[in-house]
């Protein structure tokens, strides 16, 4: 796990003011330190899940935090609530109409600060 100056550091390079914004809000908590490292991490290196596997690793009910983009692949079956950095526009369809509730990291640090029941996928 890099320390909060090396994530800093990291930062200075980064222009997407959205990223910079999720990754401070989320270093400053040490529960979502993980989500900040990795989201640090260069773009070629961030997570990219489908959506048939998320629908694999995921139990209804369960909070599942993305560090990275959501893609449409595949099929979702379960409500579940996702947290990403972003969505593809099907994907964001296809979790909605499945009756998932759609969340940036942003939003769920403020609602979950404890982190409480939160599942990374990598």
């Amino acid at each position: 796990m890099k320390s909060k100056t090396k994530i800093n550091k990291q930062l200075q390079r980064k222009t997407n003011s959205s990223l910079v914004e999720t990754v401070r809000g989320a270093a400053k908590n040490e529960k979502w330190k993980e989500v900040a490292n990795i989201l640090s991490y260069p773009r070629r290196q961030r997570t990219e899940v489908n959506l048939d596997k998320l629908s694999s690793e995921s139990k209804v009910g369960e909070v599942v935090i993305i560090p990275g983009k959501v893609l449409s692949n595949g099929e979702i079956n379960k409500k579940i609530k996702v947290a990403a950095f972003s969505f593809s526009q099907k994907a964001r369809e296809k979790l909605l109409s499945a009756g998932c509730q759609v969340l940036s990291i942003e939003e769920e640090i403020k609602n979950n600060p404890e982190a409480k029941g939160v599942k990374i996928l990598k």
